[in-house]
This record gives structure tokens, C-alpha cells and sequence, in this order.
């Protein structure tokens, strides 16, 4: 009965944020034009609730195919380093644990197939070591941030660590692009140069530890121990 009554609002849940999804896809500034400019100029268009709508497009970006990077620097823009970068977080931390409940309600059969077949993967692999694992999949940009939080929610992790990774593991990124917003509105400063050079530097940082690092060597060292799954899987997932 308990089960069936948190089912129900857990569907609620779900129906009205796909309510809200569809509003914003239908009216707002991301389903016509995606420069960060722009999405910058509609959203300091809501004066002081500004920073809400900003949240709430941010928690939604995972159920749509917009690029988060590119709201982190409209973000960067319309608020500035530090408002910008606490906005961010809190954002993409209720779009994490959006996905991950997604997954947990849907089951394996539906986010399989968001998660492109890499289910086995994280719900034997993530539950082992759950809060490190995490912790090291946000560290890397290149891989989709979605991608790491539906898998996840398929796992026995518990949600607070889940949170807690996801908190520590993407503040260097959003950092960066926060910067890159913030200082783009004066592209001739020098403060722009080094926001550009810090974002290459990240992008060059996050290609080496998803070669040196790779998925194969942190299930087989860190998460099984030396069991694995198949080259297959395993090399598809690296691609």
C-alpha cells in the first residue's frame, strides 16, 4: 500500500515536471535560438526571479537534448562568477537526482536504452565503490553527465553519495565555464584569454584521464577487482 501511494506521487512528480518541460520547450528562449547570449538576455528578462527560472532550466536540461555547457555560460553571464557558479550547482544536482530517480521509478528496461545497453555496467560496477566512482565520472566532462546519472539510479548507491560526488565532482567544470560566461561579456580582456585557455586545458585534462584512465581499468581495478564483463561492452563504452 505504502509502495502503491509513493508510486503515485512519484507519477505525479513526474507528470508536472514534464508539464513544465514542455512549457519551456514551447516558450522559451531554448526552442529558438541556443546562443548563450541569448538565453542570457531571456533569462535576466524574469528580474528577480531570475535565478529560479535559471534553476528550473537547468534540472530539466536532462530530459531534453540541449547541451548543459551552454547554459552554464549564459549562466556565467546573467549572474556572474560566484552567483553564476552556486546557481549551477544547484541545478545541475536537482537534474542529477532528477535522471537518477527517473531510473529508479522507469527500471532497466526503459533507461537502457537512454544509457545506450550500459546498465549492467553501472549497477554492478557503481554500487561497489559508488561514491569514488561518481566522484571520478564528473571529474570528466567528455563524459555525458546524463548518461552518469541515469545509469546510476539503476545502482544500490545510496542517493546521498551520489549527491555528494556529483556536488565535488563537477565544481571544477562548472567553474570553468562559469568563468567563460562571466568574463565572455568583455572579449578583448585578457580575464576572457585565460577563461578560453582554462576551458581548452579542461577539455585536453578530461581527454588524458579518459585515455589514461580509462573505463575498463576503473572497473577492473577499482570496481571489480579484476573481474570484467567482456571486452565488447567494455570498449564500446570507451568510444
Amino acid at each position: 500500500m505504502k509502495k502503491s501511494k509513493k508510486n503515485i506521487i512519484v507519477s505525479i512528480i513526474l507528470v508536472i515536471l514534464l508539464a513544465f518541460l514542455i512549457y519551456f520547450l514551447r516558450n522559451t528562449i531554448l526552442a529558438k535560438d541556443v546562443s548563450a547570449v541569448s538565453i542570457k538576455e531571456y533569462i535576466n528578462s524574469y528580474g528577480a526571479i531570475a535565478p529560479i527560472i535559471y534553476i528550473i532550466l537547468f534540472t530539466l536540461v536532462p530530459l531534453t537534448l540541449f547541451p548543459d555547457s551552454i547554459l552554464a555560460i549564459a549562466g556565467g553571464m546573467a549572474f556572474g562568477m560566484v552567483e553564476g557558479s552556486v546557481y549551477t550547482i544547484i541545478g545541475a544536482v536537482c537534474g542529477a537526482s532528477l535522471s537518477f530517480y527517473i531510473a529508479r521509478f522507469l527500471g532497466r528496461t526503459v533507461v537502457e536504452k537512454l544509457i545506450r545497453g550500459k546498465g549492467k555496467w553501472f549497477e554492478d560496477g557503481v554500487e561497489k565503490n559508488g561514491f569514488l566512482v561518481v566522484f571520478i565520472l564528473r571529474l570528466i566532462p567528455l563524459v555525458p553527465f546524463d548518461i552518469i546519472s541515469y545509469g546510476t539510479g539503476l545502482s544500490k548507491i545510496k542517493f546521498k553519495d551520489f549527491v555528494l560526488a556529483t556536488i565535488v565532482g563537477i565544481i571544477p567544470g562548472i567553474l570553468v565555464f562559469i568563468n567563460l560566461g562571466d568574463k565572455a561579456l568583455n572579449i578583448k580582456s585578457k580575464q576572457f584569454v585565460i577563461s578560453v585557455v582554462l576551458l581548452v586545458l579542461l577539455c585536453l585534462a578530461s581527454f588524458i584521464m579518459k585515455k589514461k584512465l580509462s573505463f575498463n581499468k576503473l572497473q577492473k581495478n577499482i570496481i571489480k577487482k579484476g573481474d570484467s564483463y567482456g571486452s565488447k561492452e567494455k570498449e564500446e563504452f570507451n568510444n
